[in-house]
């Protein structure tokens, strides 16, 4: 009887393990069919259905990590990208491999359908990259028609056994987001972002593409007073470690520059040094890019922390005082089905610097340059927007010197006396003064000669400008005195006859 049972349930499991293997064969097999025949938008439903199906029968647990969460980019999906770059298997089938131009590494990514096997404390998970298309709830026209703009969601499918949850989500992903972030420090390299117009409403990922910012400006290499340099300097040193106190007081972690001052002091310069000291990433916005609001509240969502933000030449990208409703209405209806009431406006720009919506991220600078700080309106000068204001002035003795080791490595000269005195008059941009040493070459003699050459030939078309200025005023007054003599003369004349 015994030997009966025990052959019942010897031919019990052997029934068993025969169907698991004949489940197994099938999903290998079915994988396979899907990776090698079908295409790559039925193969994601394919693949999503039969994982759905085998995990309602199996007690593994599946986290899904989507790209984005809301309006703001998912730090935890970004940092298991760049953790699961260390992680993919000789199995993998497909993986994305890049290499930016200054980098010596190559930057490996797993490409959407592909799976990657880990073991964290005894614990094994599987990471599968997904994504699905979804409509965005924007239109745009076609002349008659219009259509609906879509793009694909991507997310990261995490399955383990239920078991191990706590464990998961409590040790296994804080431990994943510090080791991206350590590996994100280690290779990082500088970029400058420029908005992506054409997936604006797409991933918030996808709305501003990088290049590598490879500009060599440095605070010691700027043509700027030491004691500015310095100030700037200790201004940023203090901000970055004052996370704590920002938050104590009540006040978005971040910090505003005005730089301003004649074209080519350096601002520019300034801001690739400012890059480089802190090891933030550049966001370039360009406003008149930008058809409202909406799309100016995406862009500024979609930086990352750590950064700086750039608005170059803020008194003439968009002329915020004249945006009145008669100029609304000749703009017309915009592309996409936006309102013409849904412009960018000087409001719009404040309420993500100091309103509400500058709480939406950390550690951020916000720059603007100018040529002509009195056209700003008065509302972006204040404290609390733009905290520091600095003068780019025109090259200075200190400057000249500091250009004349650069790019000459001479840090004195028998003409250096006779420049001091010249350069303080002449009014020349260190830019200008930059252009002459480079032109020329390598010969200190021959370039000192031709700089002093050049700023003679300045202070005498400054000295011709301004003559020419005090003439202009003259006649000007001139001939409103006689303008003021006239109407004298009229209201006189009047005055008489009506005497008579």
């Amino acid at each position: 009887m015994a030997d009966a049972s025990s052959e019942s349930r010897a031919v019990t499991m052997k029934a068993v393990f025969s169907a698991a293997a004949s489940v197994t064969a099938s999903v290998m097999l079915a994988r396979t069919v899907a990776n090698d025949f079908l295409p790559q938008e039925f193969r994601v439903y394919f693949l999503s259905g039969l994982r759905g199906f085998f995990s309602w029968l199996s007690s593994e647990m599946t986290i899904v990590i989507e790209e984005s969460d809301g309006l703001v980019n998912n730090q935890i999906y970004e940092a298991v990208q760049i953790y699961l770059a260390t992680k993919i298997s000789p199995s993998t089938r497909r993986i994305r491999v890049s290499k930016p131009e200054k980098e010596n590494k190559f930057n490996v990514s797993m490409e959407p359908n592909e799976e990657v096997i880990d073991i964290f404390d005894g614990v094994k998970v599987r990471w599968f990259l997904a994504s699905r298309r979804v409509e965005s709830g924007y239109y745009v026209n076609h002349g008659m028609n219009s259509s609906s703009l879509q793009f694909d969601v991507r997310f990261y499918e995490l399955s383990f056994h239920r078991k191990h949850q706590n464990t998961v989500i409590n040790s296994y992903l804080p431990y994943v987001v510090e080791v991206a972030k350590s590996l994100s420090q280690e290779k990082k390299t500088l970029k400058l972002f420029t908005p992506n117009m054409e997936y604006i409403y797409g991933n918030l990922s996808d709305a501003w593409t990088p290049v590598n910012l490879d500009h060599p400006a440095t605070f010691g290499t700027l043509a700027l007073e030491a004691e500015v340099k310095r100030t700037i300097m200790e201004d940023l040193e203090q901000f970055v470690k004052r996370k704590d106190y920002y938050r104590r007081v009540g006040k978005a972690w971040k910090r505003g520059y005005l730089l301003y001052g004649p074209p080519g002091t350096g601002k520019s310069s300034l801001v690739a040094a400012m890059a480089n000291y802190l090891n933030f990433d550049i966001y370039d916005l360009e406003l008149t890019e930008l058809r409202c609001n909406s799309e100016l509240r995406r862009l500024l969502v979609a930086t990352a922390n750590r950064s700086i933000l750039v608005v170059e030449d803020i008194d003439c990208t968009i002329d915020f005082q004249n945006r009145t409703a008669a100029a609304a209405a000749q703009a017309g209806q915009f592309p996409g089905g936006f309102a013409n009431d849904r412009q960018v406006t000087l409001s719009g720009l404040l309420n993500f610097i100091d309103g509400l919506w500058s709480s939406c991220g950390d550690e951020r600078i916000i720059v603007f340059t100018t040529n002509h700080k009195e056209k700003l309106d008065s509302a972006l000068l204040r404290p609390g927007r733009m905290d520091v204001h600095v003068h780019m002035s025109y090259c200075t003795p200190c400057g000249f010197k500091l250009l004349a080791a650069n790019y000459l490595g001479v840090t004195d000269h028998p003409s250096f006396a006779e420049i001091d005195g010249l350069v303080a008059a002449a009014e020349i941009t260190p830019a200008e003064v930059a252009e002459q040493l480079l032109k020329g070459g390598e010969e200190p003699d021959n370039a000192f000669r031709d700089l002093i050459g050049l700023l003679k030939a300045k202070i005498k078309e400054n000295e011709e400008l301004k003559a020419q200025r005090i003439k202009q005023e003259e006649e000007e007054t001139e001939k409103n005195k006689k303008k003021k003599k006239e109407e004298e003369k009229a209201e006189e004349a009047a005055d008489s006859k009506t005497d008579d």
